[in-house]
């Protein structure tokens, strides 16, 4: 019996209206932001807040809170994830800071990095590893300098044996980074630096991944089975076993299905028990941004095609080096390819979709806010994909 076959009749039948307003409230971009929660309320409700090195506007790490929060110090973004041994770096969607409390919930992955052992590169000496491990034991945290190196040559790639074994110790468990000085990770070893009463659990696979995504459904309000999949980077044979169990109800929404057929999907039974209401954020999102990293899941919600090109040739670029979506009106309704020059915030290149001059207002409200809370005292204009729009647009940039 396949997953299919063995799947309940669904609870509920959503439109593609109903589930797109379900998603933005449970990624916490419509209604209250819950300020009091703050960034690690963000960061505890999303599960999982994925890192990368590009910073335009700022880190995306950065950019997740902000458009759920609006104006929050950066610093005090910073504060929240690293340092204060509440959260933790490690593989989920990708590379992602989460919560501490997860730290259990990843012993299944960590388990399956130990079994597979060769990770990163060649083998190092077992003599290598418990060196790493006795500096850290005996020191406290530290960088991968302050072990010994991190590189043998000038190349990015070209790790030493150091770093390559401190990075299967992370993977494996024996470590963990709960800080980044200079976005340089800090290696810690695990039992000191997690709380005992999470260190000290010892939960199932089982256990785990049905927790794991009972926790990715209630963040995404409503997903396929897909969606589900994608969210930890988890594989078919460690959904499908635990999916019943999880907590999630089955539902059929509308839309979602080959040529607009309605489709099966799972949803979080609080996310269905009241409609959801309340004020839609206006902002730039992160293209690494939860609401928005499943490109097919972006594109069957919003109908946006949304592609990262900060690694595509310029000249074979469409939207720019790191095109981030407009959210306004609980739709994507454009991208803005941002830059900083001095204290000018630069739309390099701007495109809105559909009628553009319905959406200029909020296009500006983001520019103005993005703006604001990165320092900049202005924003200057670029590109625009319709010039007609430059004089509104302007003028709307400067009227504050």
């Amino acid at each position: 019996m396949t997953a299919a076959d063995a799947r309940p009749a669904p609870v509920a039948v959503l439109s593609a209206d109903d589930a797109r307003r379900i998603a933005l409230r449970a990624q916490g971009l419509l209604g209250a932001p819950d300020r009091r929660g703050g960034v690690r309320g963000v960061l505890r409700h999303l599960g999982a807040v994925q890192l990368d090195t590009i910073s335009v506007l700022a880190r995306s790490h950065e950019l997740v809170p902000y458009a759920r929060l609006g104006a929050v110090g950066r610093p005090a973004v910073e504060a929240a994830y690293w340092g204060g041994g509440t959260s933790f770096e490690y593989w989920s969607h990708a590379a992602c800071v989460l919560p501490v409390e997860e730290w259990p919930l990843f012993a299944f992955r960590r388990r399956r990095y130990r079994d597979r052992g060769h990770l990163w590169g060649h083998q190092v000496a077992p003599e290598t590893y418990r060196a790493v491990l006795d500096k850290l034991r005996a020191e406290g945290p530290l960088t991968s300098t302050e072990l010994g190196g991190a590189k043998r040559t000038a190349e990015w790639w070209d790790w030493s044996d150091t770093k390559i074994a401190v990075e299967r110790a992370l993977a494996f468990g024996d470590v963990v980074c709960t800080e980044r000085r200079s976005w340089k990770r800090v290696y810690a070893l695990a039992e000191q630096a997690v709380p005992a009463e999470l260190f000290g659990q010892d939960r199932s696979d089982e256990d785990c991944l049905r927790t794991l995504v009972g926790q990715a459904g209630a963040a995404l309000g409503v997903a396929t089975r897909a969606d589900l999949l994608d969210y930890h980077r988890l594989r078919a044979e460690q959904l499908d076993p635990v999916l019943a169990d999880s907590g999630l109800v089955p539902v059929e929404v509308a839309g979602w299905g080959p040529d607009g057929a309605p489709a099966p999907a799972w949803a979080d039974p609080a996310a269905l028990a009241t409609a959801p209401r309340g004020r839609h954020r206006t902002t730039l999102l992160s293209p690494f941004d939860s609401l928005v990293w499943d490109r097919a899941r972006t594109e069957r919600i919003f109908g946006m095609t949304h592609r990262l090109e900060a690694y595509t040739p310029k000249h074979k670029r469409v939207h720019g080096y790191f095109a981030m979506p407009l959210l306004a009106g609980g739709r994507l309704v454009g991208r803005v390819d941002p830059a900083r020059e001095g204290r000018t915030l630069v739309a390099r290149q701007i495109s809105l979709d559909g009628g553009g001059a319905r959406h200029v207002e909020a296009l500006a409200t983001a520019l103005r806010e993005a703006a604001d809370w990165v320092g900049c005292d202005g924003v200057r204009v670029g590109t625009l994909h319709d010039e007609r729009l430059r004089p509104t647009l302007e003028k709307l940039l400067t009227d504050r």
